[in-house]
């Protein structure tokens, strides 16, 4: 099944990060965020799903705890879904009409990801909830290896004891990889220098004449 968005027409731009928690997407668009103000170009930072799913008790349930039952992955998927379709649709659009730039941790990528990394390969609803949501200019996927990944999520103090479903994170890294190459996305080596990795995201976005 293809994945397909709905193409946008303003000249705000929209970009987005994916991968793994401890891939290093917050340093890069952190990065990115403070070259835009240096430039003196608007831009606002979002993230993907919003604090309300991210607070609710299907959320935290498997996030946090390897006990699934009585939850419905399916469940999950269909909450954060409808949650990026009202982001998209109610914040981050209208941002872009006015012609403001956005930069968005995680985007719709990772509900895709997460649903065919649990097996769901044959759900065709999240591609039609897709073609209502707003296509991104630019979506780069930070990957890393998925020992990495973990050790540095491990390393922030208040996550050294969360749980983490380590084959899920094979699934999940595989996903991306393989979203990335459907969509045309840009798959950054999160292990690489981190000027170098700066480097690459500075220019597939300000080459393009972006700001």
């Amino acid at each position: 099944m293809t994945l397909a968005f709905k193409k946008k027409n303003y000249n705000g731009c929209l970009i987005t990060f994916c991968g793994l928690d401890g891939s290093g997407k917050s340093t890069l668009i952190q990065y990115l965020y403070n070259e835009f103000k240096s430039r003196q170009c608007e831009v606002v930072l979002t993230k993907q799903p919003t604090t309300e799913v991210r607070k609710s008790e299907i959320f935290r349930n498997y996030m946090d705890s390897e006990d699934h039952e009585g939850f419905s992955y399916r469940s999950l998927s269909l909450l954060a879904a409808s949650d990026r379709l009202q982001h998209s649709n109610c914040f981050i659009e209208p941002l872009l009409r006015q012609g403001k730039n956005v930069i968005s941790d995680r985007y719709f990528y990772s509900c895709l990801a997460n649903l065919r990394a649990r097996g769901f390969d044959n759900d065709r609803w999240i591609y039609e909830i897709a073609e209502n949501i707003i296509e991104p200019d630019i979506c780069f996927f930070i990957d890393v290896p998925v020992d990495i990944a973990v050790k540095r999520v491990r390393e922030r103090p208040h996550e050294r004891d969360r749980y983490i479903d380590i084959e899920l994170q094979y699934k999940l890294r595989q996903e991306y990889i393989n979203i990335a190459q459907d969509v045309g996305g840009i798959v950054i080596s999160g292990i690489d220098s981190l000027e170098k990795c700066r480097e690459t995201v500075r220019k597939k976005v300000f080459e393009r004449g972006i700001c």
